[in-house]
């Protein structure tokens, strides 16, 4: 779905001469809505976050071998889905 701004866009890409409003007027009527930006990430204040954190010594990484243990760290993968 597109918001008022997009269709603006593709609609004088194609040419069209069109107000906002003009555009606004028939997508509100018909329940039409973009889809909001997912928020960004913040930094958040020094010392808020230094509590909750655990030294990975406490988590049980220690190996006796090399290439024994792996282990990755992914918080998110944005993808169409969601």
């Amino acid at each position: 779905m597109f918001d008022v701004p997009r269709l603006i866009e593709a609609l004088q890409f194609e040419g069209e001469t069109v107000s906002r409003y003009r555009v606004a007027r028939p997508t509100t009527t018909s329940g039409l809505q973009g889809i909001p930006q997912r928020r960004r990430w913040r930094a958040k204040p020094s010392g808020v976050r230094a509590s909750q954190l655990r030294k990975y010594s406490e988590l049980g990484f220690t190996t006796l071998e090399p290439n024994t243990k792996w282990g990755i760290d992914i918080v998110r993968v944005r993808t169409a889905e969601a």
